[in-house]
Order: C-alpha cells, then sequence, then structure tokens
C-alpha cells in the first residue's frame, strides 16, 4: 500500500512537472494532470491539497537539490573565488546533464512573472541568492551590492532564455546554436555573464 501511494505521488509529480513546462502553470488544469498520470481527483487533493502546493512540490523537487549543489561548489571554490568560479557555481547545477529534461518547467519558473511564483522565489531563492551576491560582492569590490544583484538577475535571464528555448533553439538558429552540448552552452554563458560583471557602467 505505501509503495503504490508513492508510486502515485510521483507519477503526479511527474505529469505536472511535465505539462507546467509544456503549457505553462496557468493553462494546465489539474484535470490536464490526472489525465496524464492516469489518476483521479482524489489522489491529487490526498497528496498536494491545492494546485499551488502541487506547484510548489514539482518545483522544490527540482530546485533544492541544485541549490544544494550550488551551495557545495561555492563553498568547494574556496574563500576567494573568482567571477568565473562563482558564476560556473550558480549557472552549473541547472545546466548539468541531470536537470536538462527539466528545462522547459525551469524556463518557466524563471521567467513567469506571477504572484505564486514571486513568492516561490523568496521561500527557496532567498538564501542562494544571498549567498552568490555576498560572493560577487567580494570578487568585484568596485561594484555595489545593489548593481551585482542588477546584473544576477540580469545572468539568471539569459539563463532562463535559454532553458525555456533549449527545446528550439537548434532549430530557430539553422543548426548553428546546438544547446545539447552542456559544457559549451556553459562556458559561453560564464563568458558572456562574467564580462557583463566586470563592464564598467551602471548605476
Amino acid at each position: 500500500m505505501i509503495a503504490h501511494a508513492l508510486d502515485t505521488k510521483t507519477r503526479i509529480l511527474d505529469a505536472a512537472e511535465k505539462l507546467f513546462g509544456e503549457k505553462g502553470f496557468d493553462a494546465t488544469s489539474l484535470r490536464d494532470i490526472t489525465t496524464e498520470a492516469d489518476v483521479n481527483l482524489a489522489a491529487v487533493n490526498y497528496h498536494f491539497q491545492s494546485k499551488d502546493s502541487l506547484m510548489d512540490a514539482v518545483i522544490s523537487r527540482r530546485v533544492e537539490p541544485v541549490n544544494q549543489k550550488r551551495a557545495e561548489m561555492l563553498a568547494a571554490a574556496g574563500p576567494n573565488p573568482t567571477v568565473e568560479q562563482i558564476l560556473i557555481a550558480f549557472l552549473s547545477p541547472l545546466l548539468s546533464q541531470e536537470v536538462s529534461a527539466v528545462a522547459p518547467l525551469m524556463g518557466r519558473v524563471l521567467a513567469t512573472p506571477d504572484v505564486f511564483l514571486v513568492h516561490f522565489m523568496k521561500k527557496h531563492m532567498t538564501v542562494t541568492v544571498q549567498q552568490f551576491t555576498a560572493a560577487l560582492v567580494k570578487a568585484l569590490p568596485e561594484l555595489s551590492e545593489s548593481e551585482v544583484l542588477w546584473r544576477l538577475n540580469f545572468t539568471g535571464g539569459a539563463m532562463a532564455h535559454l532553458m525555456a528555448r533549449s527545446g528550439h533553439l537548434k532549430e530557430l538558429t539553422g543548426g548553428r546554436c546546438d544547446p545539447s552540448d552542456r559544457p559549451a552552452v556553459l562556458a559561453r554563458l560564464v563568458t558572456f555573464s562574467a564580462a557583463g560583471f566586470r563592464a564598467t557602467g551602471g548605476v
């Protein structure tokens, strides 16, 4: 009975993750999810109580391991990491092969201006943003904390754009940009973002 319950819960999470990534959060109904997972609505209500709770569970399942890996990589870079090391620690866990299958979902999370997702970002990202902001301020003392936050947001925007379009980027660029080579994609994004952090100007 317990194994069956866990299997049902996992099927619901997997179905919701797939549909949220493909259709977006608002456009995905609980009926869509129950159909995809081959369960009834009572099962969703039993495990998650509401669509918002299900959304939070779906996103948390992917983001918490990513944030843990980010913290580990940042710590492993030592007390005085370079801008590139900081950016690799921030970007690599999300762009790794292990999470490449959920790129559409994470693209939606990063790019959707929704009240629920603002709450989610505060709940799950505050500590991570604080850690990386502090590291970047130390690495770039000429920048104010406010300016670092702006540039970290721009980096997150580039990452969101890439992840949201990863399934179609090769076609859109006539084959010239292939997102399947994750190490090369990471290297390009780190180079691009590091240049932005080191650029003069700003307020």
